[in-house]
């Protein structure tokens, strides 16, 4: 019988890179030899691998074959397989079957000549044990149903005099799976039990277990192998088969609408994402003690973005992951209200974020969104103690996530742009495309439509066209996990990225949004109209001067008496503020406006606070006798050191802060009177990075260029042939050393001498020698080395099979035979 390390050998080099390149996993380690590599391919795990990624119609073709196997060679043939398949099929696809067979062989799933096919080991320990859903052969299972069945027409008869409910329980176990249970409480003959009853005693099921305490009673049986063919007669042995993928009838939508819907929904993403931002950066949210934010704050955090819980869920997420924020400790012993020590707030990359272009903060975002390992769909849900799972929460990462992203968008990916395929026919697709991979991800793939659609990466249920491309470039981004075919060395930068454009998916989705304004339009209200996304310059400008009060395509600021006065704090002079409303504003400045910026500059200064505790100054003694008779500032407790010189215990930052509530307008001074300008101190998170340049997969296995692959075969061809010799040793250096068998023995002074001149003459010839010698154990062992030195005792000698350099003591090697 030729096995999988025989059928190995005789493949060329060629086709060993081919089977790497289809089975990454197989040369991760590199395997010494090809029989470690045969045992490896056969291993549960890498044939689990290899079934993952196989297709309903290719992994029925492997049932067909498991089926038709020989019950005492194990082999079947193409032909056989063929046969069985076709006429499942109806169809007449001898050219499906045969690609399924096909590539099932190139995976070494099936091996062999098609003559005399051979199922790899592992395969029936991975796959179910009942091949496309049938049972057991009868005379695995029971004699009178083995007699049973060996009667066609009695067989026939049985099935015709069947009840209408035990013919249904038939039915059902004939589509597979070929087991079923009953209660082991339910009386037999009686209820549910009694048309399975009925189908026992006529020796059309076979009951494989009994209920406890009732004897007889069957609580397990399995349908028959060759009765489940019977009633498949119409589908065929192995069912209804579809060889191709089911199609999809979605409704088709207009590429640029989709691309503008989506446009619009990804600066929305951005907008809000940075309204969540800013609303941590005011009031940090604290940390669980069990990880995550609490329902409370996460309902804050919506009520201020104005999303729902579920979007302001995503956005956090999508935030943490692209390193936007971070947590931070609070310093010394101080807890936050629910004892909390950690805060989330935004992390110190968060400005140079927003302070880039939409779209490239988009990017930004998406491409975090999909390298990510949290699934953000479960928060909310209760955990396995029935606790609900927050946002942030250890609970909700799941490593499989970013597979199933990119598995739903490479589904959007095939299809035509604008095709808008439904969440059913998605799900269907790829639990037609792999379903050992989908079974059980239903509810995941439709939270990924969802995210997709909330982040713009899709616009009207199709794949957007800077969505596809940021698609390709994430595809084309896993050959950091190896090397790629034109870039071995992985050093080369990537071109979508130089300097000044962006990546291809920023310069499309750059085409599709309004272009940034750096101008606004000032209303005789006061209210400042953004018509569309402000400049970096500009939106932080509107920041320090007017307050925010709606977002949109157009935002919408005011200008009031308080941000004119913080604008004064922060360094600007009133001319500094008439020249900037002059220069962006597109219509005429309202007088208004001038007037409300000269009344607050006017007054703003006249006061100077300072520390003495702190004191306060002012050339107009008049004020200061207001302020000191002004009953709103007891508390301060003001006194009078000079007509011009007002002094009070507080500090000077308490002081500013009664001054303005009591509506005056300070400023503070240093020790030299000089202005102090400030601004609020903003806390930030430290830096993190996005997981975006991190591997998508921790599991994933490299691709691996052909020169590395062709390299990889002849180090395990080497190792094979290195092992074969092996086997091969001398007896005069296997046998070197024992003493009659009694256990090792040390040289006699003749033999090692004589050792000792080959081992001097293969350094000098650089020869393959063979080696003797015992080990620290005391056992004798043999190796087949070239040696490089001798001296000080020891030789030292490299195996050419592992390429490793050993050192052997002199005293111990008894024996050393050239290598012929």
């Amino acid at each position: 019988m030729t096995t999988l390390a025989d059928n190995l050998r005789a493949l060329p080099d060629e086709a060993l890179a081919a089977l790497f390149r289809l089975r990454p996993d197989l040369v991760v380690p590199v395997p010494t030899d090809l029989s470690a590599l045969a045992v490896r391919a056969q291993s549960r795990v890498s044939v689990a691998r290899a079934l993952d990624g196989l297709d309903e119609f290719t992994l029925r073709i492997l049932d067909a074959a498991r089926l038709s196997r020989d019950p005492d060679h194990g082999e079947t043939s193409t032909e056989t397989i063929t046969t069985l398949a076709v006429g499942a099929s109806r169809s007449g696809d001898r050219a499906g079957v045969r690609t399924a067979i096909d590539r099932l062989r190139a995976l070494f799933l099936l091996y062999g000549p098609e003559s005399a096919l051979r199922v790899a080991a592992g395969v029936d320990e991975v796959c179910s044990p009942y091949p496309a859903g049938l049972g057991r052969p009868a005379a695995e299972l029971d004699p009178d149903t083995a007699a049973l069945v060996a009667d066609p027409a009695l067989l026939r008869r049985t099935l015709l005099a069947a009840p209408p409910a035990a013919r249904a329980i038939l039915d059902r176990l004939a589509a597979g799976p070929p087991v079923g249970t009953l209660p082991a409480a339910a009386p037999p003959g009686e209820g549910a039990a009694a048309p399975v009853s009925w189908l026992v005693d006529n020796g059309l099921l076979v009951p494989i277990s009994d209920a406890g305490g009732v004897p007889g009673t069957p609580t397990a049986v399995e349908l028959p192998r060759e009765i489940g063919l019977l009633l498949r007669r119409e589908s065929g042995p192995l069912g209804p088969l579809r060889p191709r993928p089911p199609a999809v009838t979605g409704m088709a939508r207009e590429p640029k609408a989709a691309d503008s819907a989506g446009a619009g929904q990804a600066m929305e993403a951005v907008r809000h994402t940075e309204a969540l931002l800013e609303q941590l950066a005011a009031e940090p949210a604290p940390v669980l003690r069990s990880g995550g934010l609490g329902v409370r704050d996460l309902r804050r955090l919506a009520r201020a973005t104005g999303v729902d819980e579920s979007t302001t869920a995503l956005l956090l997420e999508v935030a943490y992951a692209a390193g936007l924020t971070g947590e931070v400790d609070l310093p010394g012993a101080a807890t936050t209200r629910n004892g909390a020590d950690q805060q989330i707030m935004p992390a110190a990359g968060y400005e140079g974020w927003r302070d880039g272009s939409l779209a490239h903060r988009w990017e930004h975002l998406a491409r975090a969104w999909l390298t990510m390992t949290r699934q953000v769909g479960l928060v909310g849900q209760r955990d396995d103690r029935d606790r609900p799972i927050a946002p942030l929460s250890p609970e909700a990462e799941r490593a499989g996530v970013p597979a199933i992203r990119r598995a739903v968008l490479d589904v959007l990916d095939g299809l035509d742009p604008g095709a808008a395929p439904t969440p059913d026919e998605v799900t269907e697709l790829l639990g037609w495309r792999a379903p050992r991979r989908s079974l059980g991800r239903e509810a995941g793939q439709r939270e990924v439509l969802t995210e997709a659609a909330l982040l713009g990466v899709t616009g009207l249920g199709a794949l957007t066209s800077y969505g596809r491309l940021l698609l390709a470039r994430w595809t084309a981004g896993d050959t950091r996990l190896g090397e790629s075919a034109d870039d071995p060395l992985g050093v080369r930068p990537d071109a979508d990225g130089a300097a000044g454009g962006g990546t291809a998916a920023v310069r499309a989705l750059d085409a599709l949004l309004p272009a940034p304004v750096d101008h606004f339009l000032l209303q005789a209200d006061l209210t400042v109209v953004v018509p569309g996304p402000p400049e970096p310059t500009l939106a932080a400008e509107l920041a320090v001067v007017a307050e925010h009060e709606s977002a949109g395509g157009a935002s919408v600021h005011r200008v009031t008496g308080a941000s004119v006065r913080r604008a004064l704090d922060a360094g600007y002079a009133a001319e500094d503020l008439h020249t900037l409303f002059k220069r962006r504003s597109r219509t005429p400045v309202p007088q208004g406006l001038t007037y409300l910026v000269d009344d607050i500059a006017r007054k703003h200064g006249g006061l100077r606070a300072g520390s003495a505790g702190a004191y306060l100054r002012s050339d107009d003694e008049a004020l200061l006798s207001e302020v000191l008779a002004d009953r709103r500032l007891a508390p301060m407790s003001l006194r009078r050191l000079a007509p011009t010189v007002l002094t009070t215990p507080h500090l000077a930052g308490r002081l500013l802060g009664a001054l303005r509530d009591a509506g005056y307008a300070p400023v503070s001074e240093d020790a030299t009177g000089a202005t102090v300008l400030a601004r609020p101190k903003v806390r930030r998170a430290p830096a993190r990075g996005s997981v975006a340049n991190r591997v998508t997969d921790p599991l994933a296995t490299p691709r691996l260029s052909t020169p590395r692959l062709l390299g990889i075969v002849e180090q395990i061809r080497r190792g094979d042939a290195a092992a074969r010799v092996a086997r091969r040793a001398p007896s005069t250096v296997r046998d070197a050393g024992r003493s009659g068998g009694a256990g090792p023995a040390m040289p006699a002074g003749h033999a090692h001498t004589q050792a000792l001149a080959v081992l001097q003459q293969a350094v000098r010839d650089k020869a393959l020698v063979w080696v003797g010698y015992v080990d620290a154990h005391g056992a004798t062992a043999s190796r087949l080395v070239r040696p490089v030195s001798i001296g000080a005792g020891y030789l030292r000698a490299e195996d050419e099979r592992t390429e490793m350099l050993h050192t052997f003591a002199l005293h111990r090697i008894t024996a050393a035979v050239l290598e012929e």
